[in-house]
């Protein structure tokens, strides 16, 4: 009996022996399939990575339009098809693949839809004006109205011309002929934009003018292997596999390379500018022990609005610093006056379009903004000093003082107009105050105040 209880009582030890050890065998074999499964896993993500993804680019390589094309990413699938952004304050946008056909006299872009397309319904239609000057009434008054509308097969027009390249439809209008709107508006967007098809796109642009085509031509034609298109006299029904319908703007003058395809910025802009022109000079003199040339001052000499009233004695006073100055205006041949702005090292001139012509300098050159009275810190810094900081140039802005406005000359000196800007816009209204300062307005430069802005840019010319 005693037997039977000594054995009864040792049951329960080896069952719960034989449990642990069942479990402890049970461990050690997840434990084995599980590093398994992690070695597999790795070795399988890291044979994807080399074997089926595209490489990525080194932080300071940027991929632009010389590249090979199967170094560049795959373009994101579109949210839905077609997909239009009205969001941004500055653009509206659409994009769409598959089959779609223009008509550019109607103002139509039509997309074809199928049986099997999905996230599309028949007859959905958006309308948009392609420019980005949107909230601007003025600008916008001057911008032709597209439909973009998704229609069945058996409504659709057919078409005259088989492309198979893509579009980009894009208007002209608002300020176009003002040197300042063309590049920000128009000539900067359209680089960005179309850099991801390198060359295999073709543009349909309406409000364009014949004058306006032959100015920019040089910039043009690098950007598109094809014909550029005159949207509004196109009575043609063109087909493509792909379109886009306006620009995508970013800032004044800017490009922000994390919106733009393969991090393009304003210095690949810059490129693009003394490639397209055949310019000769990548980079800014740099001044030292061994350099005896002088280094070049453009003075940008408007001659209707916003001119310097003593120009004769500011080049004096830069060729008493040691510069050579150059005196120029903005001309119609605009490949010979960027010849003239590249040869410079230094560009000088009152906030306005003029000073667009930064896009020419080489890099590391300097831009001196003068900004004349009315409250015009912060528009000058958002149309110029960003830009030409983003170019890999130095940039000063110099205010003038009460003395140097000629406005001196037409009101006394206790006057809102000259004493309180934000008072004379009260008082006489936006238009009025507008015109004042924008086109009654001259400068006559303090040389010798100025004389230590000239001796700063000595100082950054030594630099690198």
């Amino acid at each position: 009996m005693a037997k039977h209880k000594s054995s009864s009582r040792g049951e329960p030890q080896r069952l719960r022996s034989a449990l642990l050890g069942g479990c402890f065998l049970l461990s050690m074999i997840l434990l084995v399939v599980y590093t398994s499964y992690v070695v597999s896993f790795s070795n399988l993500t890291f044979w994807r990575s080399n074997q089926a993804s595209p490489p990525v680019p080194k932080e300071d390589h940027k991929i632009t339009a010389s590249d090979p094309a199967e170094t560049r990413p795959q373009k994101e699938k579109l949210p839905r098809n077609p997909f239009c952004d009205f969001s941004d304050r500055r653009n509206d946008y659409c994009e769409m693949e598959g089959d779609i056909r223009i008509h550019g006299n109607s103002s139509s872009i039509l997309f074809v839809t199928s049986s099997n397309t999905n996230g599309t319904n028949i007859q959905e239609s958006w309308q948009l004006k392609p420019h980005p000057r949107k909230g601007d009434a003025r600008a916008m008054a001057r911008v032709t109205e597209m439909s973009v509308k998704t229609l069945s097969p058996h409504g659709a027009p057919k078409c005259a011309i088989h492309s198979t390249v893509a579009a980009i439809v894009f208007s002209t209008g608002g300020y176009m002929g003002n040197f300042f709107h063309d590049f920000t508006d128009i000539l900067i967007p359209i680089f960005t934009t179309s850099q991801q098809f390198n060359g295999e796109v073709q543009f349909l642009i309406s409000e364009i003018l014949p004058i306006w085509n032959d100015k920019y031509q040089k910039l043009l034609k690098p950007l598109t292997n094809y014909e550029i298109i005159d949207f509004n006299q196109d009575h043609t029904v063109r087909c493509y596999p792909r379109v886009i319908v306006g620009l995508k703007f970013h800032k004044e003058m800017s490009i922000e390379p994390s919106r733009s395809p393969y991090g393009l910025s304003m210095v690949d802009f810059g490129r693009h500018v003394r490639k397209s022109f055949a310019l000769e000079r990548d980079t800014a003199i740099k001044l030292g022990p061994d350099q005896h040339k002088k280094p070049r001052i453009l003075i940008i000499a408007r001659k209707w609005t916003r001119i310097f009233a003593n120009v004769n004695e500011i080049v004096r006073k830069a060729e008493e610093m040691g510069f050579e100055a150059v005196v120029a205006e903005a001309k119609y041949d605009l490949a010979e006056f960027a010849r003239i702005v590249n040869s410079c090292d230094v560009m000088l001139g009152v906030h306005g379009a003029g000073l667009t012509n930064l896009v020419f300098l080489p890099t590391n050159a300097v831009v001196i903004q003068v900004i004349p009275l009315g409250g015009l810190e912060g528009i000058s810094w958002i149309d110029f000093g960003l830009a030409t900081i983003s170019m890999k140039m130095h940039y000063l802005q110099y205010m003038i003082s009460l003395e140097e406005s000629t406005l001196t000359e037409q009101f006394s000196r206790g006057d809102p107009v000259l004493s309180d800007q934000k008072e004379a816009y009260r008082k006489h209204g936006w238009d009025r105050m507008i015109e004042l300062y924008f086109f009654k307005q001259g400068v006559k430069l303090d040389t010798e105040r100025f004389s230590s802005t000239l001796l700063h840019v000595l100082e950054l010319l030594r630099q690198r």
